[in-house]
């Protein structure tokens, strides 16, 4: 990697960094700067989840020591979310992506719905102790979920934010917590079927790391205070223009 290609990468993942652990889709933005600096596209792939581990070890710590984590809740759905982020690795190659890209990219912008017509149950939750007893329902949730973030990582944020804020009643910043560690839970097992496949650059990876964790560190120490209210506002402004690109702009 060229001196300027190194910088571009750093400062890209500390943007995405931001943006992936207020809401999601930040991988919208690393995808194409890592396949505009000579990376094939499932190397871009592969290796854009090196900096998604990296940036979900540093948000995780840090909500915890701010106390908003419910590790307990997040080992429940992680789950379903390993068994399906695995899936959706070794099916990446089967699938049209440009057929998937349109479908996230409309069930974005549906998602717009309950945010405005639910919107105390976005910034106050309900009662995340009384999570559905639909157990099967659950698991399919997070299931495909997480297959999605196995196969192209990109929106899986805001679909976990989604699924933890109307499924299981958390407020949009004990959300966040969750998403994050359930995000750090699942990556791994994405990033070790990429790497067997030879689908990743390490280098690229690393500093992509670098940057991520500095945005995430940010990111996930000022989030709390800031309140639910502030990543609600993030949340939608990030879900139209991932919607707009995902739709209009492949």
């Amino acid at each position: 990697m060229s001196w300027e290609h190194i910088i571009l990468v750093l400062i890209t993942g500390i943007i995405c960094g931001i943006i992936n652990t207020l809401a999601g889709s930040g991988s919208l933005i690393s995808l194409p700067i890592l396949m505009f600096i000579g990376l094939p596209p499932h190397v871009a792939n592969g290796t854009n989840r090196i900096g998604i581990l990296f940036q979900n070890i540093v948000s995780t710590l840090n909500f915890k020591k701010q106390k908003v984590l419910d590790v307990k809740m997040g080992w429940k759905v992680a789950i379903p979310s390993i068994i399906g982020s695995v899936s959706g690795a070794f099916i990446v190659l089967e699938l049209n992506e440009r057929a998937v890209e349109i479908a996230v990219g409309a069930v974005l912008f549906i998602m717009l719905i309950p945010l405005f017509l639910k919107p105390r149950k976005w910034l106050h939750g309900t009662h995340p102790e009384e999570l559905s007893s639909n157990y099967i329902l659950r698991f399919l949730i997070f299931f495909f979920i997480g297959a999605y973030g196995g196969f192209i990582q990109a929106g899986v944020g805001i679909f976990l934010l989604s699924a933890l804020v109307l499924n299981a009643g958390y407020d949009l910043v004990k959300a966040n917590a969750l998403k994050v560690f359930i995000n750090l839970i699942f990556t791994p097992f994405a990033l070790a079927v990429f790497i067997i496949q030879g689908q990743v650059d390490i280098v690229a990876g690393l500093v992509l790391a670098v940057g991520n964790s500095i945005g995430a560190y940010f990111a996930s120490k000022y989030a709390v205070s800031w309140g639910a209210l502030f990543v609600k506002y993030v949340l939608i402004i990030v879900i139209l223009g991932a919607g707009t690109k995902l739709l209009f702009f492949p």
